[in-house]
């Protein structure tokens, strides 16, 4: 086993490992600091397939962008330091039922696919990327990209709506 397969296996058990603790903490707020870190983690997997833009991508627009949002909502609703709830038994039964599901079904798609180490390394380019967001051709992805953006803010508007401290009128 060599340097970069070790580094490999550190940086996944760093993504798991702070991805079990985000979804199995009791406080809210603890919670998106744990995917804060995997979200990181994710962008250090990216580094080490030199992949330097879509990891600078993934730190500005998931660890800049969608975690401060959540955070902003966490303190928008006031409860972030209360505990949350435990589960259900039976929607805890269904999670494990889900994610036994995704470890098969990703286990069947890798073992299919069969990854030859004679290939060379895939070849990325910024402008090639950027062509490819902004494209309205068939394989484009402007539209799942305008889609998120309305979904983001949507979600800034019902955090604020929930937060919103109803005036009572005393009699």
């Amino acid at each position: 086993m060599n340097s970069t397969s070790i580094m490999f296996y550190i940086i996944a058990a760093f993504i798991l490992s702070t991805g079990i603790l985000a979804v199995t903490t009791g406080k809210i707020f603890r919670s998106a600091i744990w995917l804060l870190f995997s979200l990181m983690g994710i962008a250090a997997l990216y580094f080490w397939m030199q992949v330097e833009f879509i990891a600078a991508v993934q730190i500005i627009i998931y660890v800049g962008g969608i975690i401060v949002l959540i955070i902003f909502s966490i303190f928008l609703t006031q409860k972030s330091g209360e505990e949350m709830p435990k589960p259900l038994r039976k929607r805890t039964l269904f999670s494990l039922l889900a994610v036994c599901f995704g470890f098969a079904f990703t286990y069947l798609i890798i073992y299919q696919y069969g990854f030859n180490s004679g290939e060379a390394p895939f070849e990325l380019k910024i402008a090639d990327i950027g062509m490819q967001m902004l494209s309205t051709t068939e394989h484009g992805f402007i539209l799942p990209f305008e889609v998120i953006s309305i979904l983001l803010l949507a979600a800034l508007i019902g955090s604020i709506v929930i937060a919103m401290k109803v005036k009572t009128t005393e009699k």
